[in-house]
């Protein structure tokens, strides 16, 4: 027991008309202080996307999207952002907003593996 670690994690969901409150999960972002680990996995099924709203492009998710992964890894082009702490970091990516893209709330756990567990919940609430 003493190998596991707290984890925390939350889904990343899209809500293409935020007027309407509807919303699928396309990724998981995934937080552990003790490992030092950051990270966000997604996925933006193109039908279902397609279904929900033609009002926008799916390259521009992907680019917005890419900048979230760019601030989890601490990369310079990940802007001010990117430059904080880890866990001031996830803060930031999971915090309340009312745009496309939004956040769940947090859940915690336990792991050995953050990287897995990351893969485990993206199968499970996203594929």
């Amino acid at each position: 027991m003493q190998d596991r670690c707290t984890f925390e994690f939350a889904l990343i969901r899209l809500v293409p008309k935020v007027e309407r409150e509807e919303f699928f999960n396309i990724g998981v972002i995934l937080f552990s202080k003790r490992k030092k680990y950051l990270d966000i996995k997604y996925h933006i099924d193109e039908t279902r996307f397609k279904a929900f709203s033609t009002d926008m492009e799916l390259s521009d998710l992907n680019d917005y999207l890419s900048a979230w992964k760019l601030i989890c890894e601490g990369e310079p082009s990940g802007g001010s952002i990117g430059k904080l702490e880890l866990s001031d970091r996830f803060r930031w990516l999971t915090a309340a907003r009312s745009t496309i893209i939004q956040s769940s709330d947090t859940h915690s756990g336990l792991c050995t593996n953050p990287k897995e567990e990351l893969q485990c919940i993206f199968e499970k609430y996203v594929l």
